[in-house]
């Protein structure tokens, strides 16, 4: 057959047949009666098995070796070809997730793609002073934008400075964030969900709130705690048990008497709360949690919390007693 036959039959163009010829990869065995140079079913098969061994990435020098099968180890070529593979594949996923948080970004003109490719590359940085730059050089547009982005971000940060620019930037996307940090708070790895909580904590919004609120029947107490923690003082109610029990366990119990005298105060449910105290102070067994509670009780300022405390002067533990005379006598010097 003809060159052009081959071409035809074989998928593989002419220009790439004379290449073939050329470096003597592929030469046409035989010659016709009229002297033009023709591939014989053997030259078809060498082709074939050229077309083959390209598939697999190899060079086209490469291809020569393994044709004349000089005993080269193909063992080692393939390794080096999987080693090559895997690069590509990852550079392809680097450049679809690039895409993918541009296009999360929603730019309607071509400015808007240059002004968001450089504050993606910045968040994206193995640099934790560009990632921090980039937060920074953000305004309220671009944190909307780029919300998704920076809440990876801000969930993967590790580096307390830049944490804090990142957040900053993430609080000025508003709600945009909520969505992709409610999703973290399923993520396998605890530290991620701590990190999420947190950012959405800082927000005051309702929806925020909302997400929040639905946090405090959660199993995981890091994320309950925190939660009571921000939802208390707005005046979430189911937020008191969470806190109470903060204050009884002794973990960050300064912090839960903060946000149940806050929680008591926005519900105007002060007296409730001194007399839940006051019960738990009674009931409870461990001298430390007693003493906790007690000293939670100065959070709810005013003439039943004094009254309390002054009952408790005389408490049989000797720590209860002297802290209720010390708050005693420190709130009615301040009213």
């Amino acid at each position: 057959m003809q060159i052009g036959e081959v071409a035809q039959q074989s998928g593989v163009s002419v220009r790439m047949l004379r290449h073939y010829d050329k470096i003597g990869l592929l030469t046409p065995s035989t010659r016709s009666a009229g002297g033009y140079r023709e591939y014989d079913d053997g030259d078809l098969q060498r082709l074939f098995r050229i077309e083959s061994l390209r598939t697999l990435g190899l060079s086209l020098a490469e291809v020569a070796v393994a044709l004349a099968d000089s005993g080269a180890d193909p063992g080692a070529l393939i390794d080096r070809l999987i080693t090559q593979t895997k690069e590509r594949l990852a550079a392809e996923a680097d450049l679809l997730e690039r895409l993918s948080t541009l296009r999360s970004g929603a730019p309607q003109r071509w400015a808007q793609v240059e002004q968001l490719l450089p504050l993606i590359r910045g968040l994206q940085s193995v640099q934790p002073v560009r990632r921090q730059l980039s937060a920074l050089g953000m305004d309220a547009g671009d944190a909307v934008r780029l919300a998704e982005p920076l809440t990876q971000a801000v969930l993967a940060e590790t580096e307390p400075i830049t944490a804090g620019a990142l957040k900053w930037a993430l609080r000025r996307s508003g709600d945009a964030a909520l969505g992709p940090l409610a999703s973290a708070l399923d993520d396998p790895d605890p530290l991620v969900r701590r990190r999420a909580v947190e950012a959405i904590a800082e927000s005051p919004s309702d929806a925020a709130t909302a997400t929040l609120s639905a946090l405090l029947d959660h199993d995981d107490p890091v994320l309950r705690r925190r939660a009571a923690l921000a939802v208390g003082p707005r005046g979430v109610a189911q937020a008191l048990p969470v806190l109470l029990q903060m204050v009884i366990d002794g973990v960050a119990d300064v912090d839960a008497a903060e946000a149940l005298g806050a929680l008591a105060r926005r519900r105007d449910r002060a007296e409730d709360l001194v007399d839940l105290l006051v019960t738990q102070v009674n009931a409870a067994a461990d001298p430390g949690a007693r003493l906790r509670l007690t000293q939670a009780l100065a959070e709810v300022p005013g003439p039943p919390t004094v009254a309390a405390l002054s009952r408790l002067r005389d408490d049989e533990d000797p720590n209860v007693a002297r802290s209720a005379n010390y708050l005693v006598r420190l709130l009615s010097s301040s009213s």
